[in-house]
């Protein structure tokens, strides 16, 4: 869900989001659990994590882009207005940038992006979860 957020993604770098909820599903897996997560459900919770977290970025991405695209498109046409002496390949891609052609193409890269760290870095969260917590466990 962060890293669907405009501002908050930015601290998505080396997919810590990802990562982190990885680290929490195993967290909450162990808690939930009468036995102590080996590594091996540790991934899987993470990997399970890593899928559905994906799915939820495409909600929470969706629902980002009607509320902000209004808005990016209003903000790049008064850059475009005002920008008398910009160069026409700045100006294409900017023009690009607000085309609501473009947005399916975009959340699909993102979706299918989404999806592959997800699968990476959440079940790489999840055995850490294990390596992390998995001890203190009575």
């Amino acid at each position: 869900m962060l890293s669907a957020l405009p501002i908050v993604n930015i601290a998505n770098c080396c997919c810590l989001w990802i990562a982190g909820g990885g680290v929490l599903a195993g967290y909450l897996a162990q808690q939930e659990g009468t036995k102590p997560l080996t590594a091996l459900g540790g991934a899987i919770v993470g990997l399970i994590a890593g899928i559905i977290g994906a799915f939820v970025w495409l909600v929470a991405a969706l629902a980002v882009d009607v509320v902000m695209a209004p808005l990016q498109e209003r903000m790049v046409a008064q850059m475009i207005s005002r920008a008398a002496d910009m160069p026409p390949e700045v100006r294409g891609w900017l023009e690009l940038m607000t085309d609501r052609a473009s947005a399916p193409v975009r959340l699909a890269a993102g979706f299918v992006f989404q999806l592959v760290a997800g699968v990476v870095f959440a079940t790489l969260g999840g055995v850490l979860a294990v390596a992390f917590f998995g001890s203190r466990r009575a």
